[in-house]
């Protein structure tokens, strides 16, 4: 397993991370036993990252990792938790809150979850509007100096409050979605992210499967599964980012790999301060995503991977237009 650094003064970690949500939500259905069979195979892998958030499921995300993690020595991994996401009974969306107490309080319960003493990168799942970025810091400041967490994180952020929570405390990595076909960080936040060192984590690198080479108009979703909503798996949208997958899946068979492993490989070229963090439930799937280790990208793949998908080629947004309205990130991209 190759590694990264999560920014300039960050923790050292696998040059993949393990994005965990898939487990628990968003996505349908998943089978417990496979997906802790996943984590464990991921960590004979040499994968150390795991990422999670304490509304996926309603902490069943983490009540899982706390199980998978049982007897794992706890300096062999990393977590790094989102919190902040605000959900009813019924898993509607509520909003945000990044209030102090709030943050405290989530972590305490992430902590019992987990079953650890600390969080390695600790970071709000979206810029609480009402809660001025500079106050939630602050108490993951505390947070750090009591020895809870280690490092601070951020997610989905544009550039002008990255700058506002790094003059509190340094930021060590910026959790945004970056792929083929979700490239806005390119104009603004990522300069920014690279001026002041702090990393990326790059989630949703194979577009939620779209651009994983194993989607197709014909494939039904389960109820509940985040797809069934979002702009660019619907109608037209659809067959046109399908049409450009087709494109990269020449490309991927000229190379003798996998669409998936291409995708994940150009997230992996962009740079030595980007983690990907590939979504993997099943060991079938994370085997392939462990492929894009092997595949080196010279300047001419580069290029003729940019001529299949350029930037702004994907047909429509990453989110619902409600959930779009509440990306910090948004406002810089556009």
């Amino acid at each position: 397993m190759k590694h990264r650094t999560l920014g300039r003064n960050g923790p050292r970690v696998s040059a993949l991370g393990l994005g965990c949500m898939a487990m628990s939500d968003m996505y349908g259905i998943s089978d417990r036993n496979e997906s802790i069979a996943t984590v464990h195979a991921a960590f004979d892998a040499g994968i150390t990252l795991l990422d999670t958030g304490d509304f996926y499921g309603m902490g069943h995300n983490e009540m899982l990792l706390g199980d998978a993690l049982a007897g794992r020595p706890r300096d062999s991994y990393q977590l790094s938790v989102k919190f902040g996401a605000q959900r009813g009974p019924d898993g509607a969306w509520l909003g945000y809150d990044a209030r102090p107490a709030a943050a405290k309080t989530a972590l305490a319960y992430t902590l019992k979850r987990l079953r650890t003493d600390y969080i390695d990168v600790y970071r709000p799942a979206r810029l609480d509007p009402n809660v001025p970025i500079e106050d939630t810091v602050g108490a993951i400041s505390e947070l750090v100096q009591a020895g809870y967490v280690r490092q601070l994180g951020l997610s989905e952020v544009g550039a002008a409050t990255i700058r506002r929570a790094h003059a509190v405390m340094p930021v060590a990595d910026l959790q945004i979605e970056y792929s083929l076909i979700s490239r806005g960080i390119e104009d603004t936040i990522l300069p920014a992210c690279r001026e002041l060192g702090i990393g990326v984590t790059a989630y949703g690198v194979l577009s939620r499967g779209l651009i994983s080479g194993h989607w197709s108009k014909e494939r039904s979703t389960h109820a509940g599964d985040f797809r069934t909503h979002s702009p660019r798996f619907q109608g037209e949208n659809l067959e046109h980012n399908l049409q450009l997958v087709d494109v990269l899946r020449g490309l991927a068979e000229a190379r003798g790999v996998s669409v998936a492993q291409l995708a994940i490989a150009w997230v992996l070229a962009r740079g030595e301060d980007i983690v990907p963090l590939v979504g993997a439930r099943s060991r079938e799937r994370l085997n392939e995503a462990l492929g894009a280790l092997q595949v080196t990208l010279d300047t001419d793949d580069l290029a003729a991977i940019e001529r299949a998908m350029p930037p702004g080629s994907a047909a429509g947004d990453r989110y619902a237009a409600a959930q779009m309205a509440m990306l910090d990130s948004e406002r810089d991209a556009r």
